[in-house]
């Protein structure tokens, strides 16, 4: 993946968040800027809570004629109970490679609720949720949902395989495996090396090399991710990323590949979902 519409005075935020706000379990945020001149640099990622968020959106944004806040946490959710269609298509490839898609719902106290801090953070941040405009747009301020988890397999064929998720979450002990933080690290660096964002070639290189990650780690390399989710959908080749599902029933943006195009077509036909791929008129 490279550059096929090169950058300029755009600033792609990623933003892992903490969906319910817990004090002791923030998220984490983080940014690549281009200048007017196409110069990129890295504002590595930091713990935040949904107002720390806001705070650096609207600070950096303000030197930037794009901003594209690349946000992974459900962003449409009309339904009452259950799971969106686009969950359910996500799954299809999550849990084939032995991941899992946490079902988003309003019944979900504190992480989808009226009163969900989710809701208060869109309003006033109060930008448009359209990932087709954010894609093409040459000025504006704009929002898009993203899931790393769906993302990884794209970005690395291995993990595409069945039950070859990545098991990187040093919460959970008995899962986590080493090998994979490096190899999710190691994915984030070349990614970002395919960009020209050496800042965070840097500082995944730094990060593969910690001996005792932290769960506070894991959310800032997903933050990375969607920072670089996000860069794939404005800057990739049209054919490397898609839009699954629409604005009115919930979407995704994610990265795509040949080894897990056709798994998330046929789930979308099975659900009657649209999953537009960005050389489609």
């Amino acid at each position: 993946m490279d550059f096929a519409n090169p950058q300029s005075s755009t600033v792609i935020f990623g933003f892992d968040s903490a969906w319910t706000d817990a004090p002791k379990a923030p998220g984490a945020i983080c940014a690549i800027a281009f200048d007017d001149r196409g110069q990129v640099q890295f504002h590595e990622p930091r713990l935040v809570s949904f107002a720390d968020a806001r705070a650096f959106i609207e600070v950096l944004c303000k030197d930037f004629a794009v901003s594209l806040v690349a946000l992974d946490q459900p962003t449409v959710v009309p339904n009452a109970t259950g799971s969106r269609p686009v969950d359910k298509v996500a799954a299809s490839l999550v849990s084939f490679v032995g991941g899992g898609v946490q079902p988003a719902n309003r019944s979900k106290i504190g992480m989808f609720c009226n009163n969900a801090p989710i809701w208060s953070f869109l309003s006033e941040l109060d930008a448009t949720e359209d990932p087709v405009e954010a894609r093409v747009a040459s000025a504006g301020h704009f929002l898009i949902e993203v899931f790393p988890g769906l993302a990884l397999p794209s970005l690395e064929d291995d993990f595409a395989q069945r039950l070859r998720a990545p098991k990187y979450n040093p919460q959970n002990r008995k899962k986590f495996r080493m090998e994979d933080w490096r190899a999710v690290a190691r994915v984030i660096q070349a990614t970002a090396d395919e960009f020209g964002v050496v800042g965070l070639v840097d500082w995944a290189c730094s990060m593969r090399s910690l001996t005792q990650p932290r769960k506070s780690d894991q959310d800032r390399l997903d933050a990375a991710l969607c920072a670089l989710i996000g860069l794939a959908w404005r800057a990739g080749p049209v054919s490397c990323s898609a839009m699954l599902g629409d604005l009115r029933s919930g979407y995704m943006v994610t990265p795509i590949s040949e080894a897990t195009r056709p798994r998330l077509e046929q789930a979308a036909i099975r659900r009657g979902i649209p999953i537009r791929l960005m050389h489609q008129p």
